[in-house]
């Protein structure tokens, strides 16, 4: 069988059809609203949207986000599967958490035929992540299950688990109660690559990964753009050990790696 990588997948990333396909999502009222209320997020240190923001469970956006960002995902996928699978042989069992579009797994799957993907995330957006796995021919090495990634059993165990961002929507606690479940849901050996926007330690460097942090104080509850050392502390309190961080060249994401 013939795979497709993620690339092939959809437009070029700088073509008018993907840039307007992002900017739907971005230009959408649930994500312009909060913007509208600035001075009082920034005073009481939260969202205005109700219940938990953006990550209040079951929330329609991220079917939205699915089907409009997905266009700009390839240039980040392609490095994360190279990375996070490296030296790694024979079967490859790989839980993407927050899956979305499905892309990051999808083009682990479409590197190396002995991959096998679960992805977690909302039932609806999961039916767009089955579509794109479909179109790349991937579909028998890709699985689903639906929840909460905070609740649903992840069963495993796993040689990689994809967080991509993900973690960057809750406060420390919460991420290190999460990456303890994930480190448990892996193999001895395996690994966990989180896909971030990370500030240098100044926190207003680069531009773009620092301004994220406001992204986040409008959209949700507990939330920021944490630096690698935060990363690192908060793999460290988890039990991971070798914790690396790889900047994605072109792109303001950085690649967090962490083993057990």
């Amino acid at each position: 069988m013939n795979f497709t990588p993620t690339s092939a997948l959809f437009l070029d990333p700088r073509s008018p059809a993907c840039i307007a396909s992002t900017a739907r999502f971005l230009s959408s009222q649930e994500m312009q609203e909060p913007f509208q209320h600035l001075a009082t997020i920034v005073r009481n240190g939260r969202t205005t949207l109700a219940g938990e923001g953006s990550v209040e469970p079951e929330n329609p956006i991220w079917v939205e986000f699915a089907h409009s960002m997905a266009p700009m995902m390839p240039p980040m996928a392609a490095p994360l599967g190279k990375i996070a699978m490296n030296g790694l042989p024979g079967l490859i069992d790989i839980l993407d958490i927050a899956a979305g579009h499905g892309l990051f797994g999808i083009e682990a799957a479409s590197q190396n035929p002995q991959v096998r993907v679960t992805a977690v995330d909302w039932a609806h957006v999961l039916e767009v992540a089955k579509a794109n796995a479909a179109k790349a021919g991937v579909q028998d090495r890709y699985h689903t299950l639906p929840g909460s990634a905070f609740d649903v059993d992840y069963r495993g165990p796993y040689d990689i688990v994809l967080l991509t961002n993900f973690l960057h929507h809750f406060d420390r606690p919460t991420c290190v109660t999460l990456l303890r479940k994930v480190y448990a849901a892996l193999k001895p050996g395996g690994r966990a690559a989180a896909l971030e926007f990370v500030p240098n330690e100044d926190r207003v460097t680069p531009p773009m990964a620092a301004a994220f942090s406001l992204t986040m104080l409008a959209s949700t509850v507990a939330r920021d753009a944490y630096t690698f050392r935060e990363y690192e502390s908060m793999y460290q309190e988890a039990g991971f050990t070798n914790i690396t961080a790889h900047p994605i060249p072109m792109a303001p994401h950085t690649i967090v790696m962490g083993e057990r």
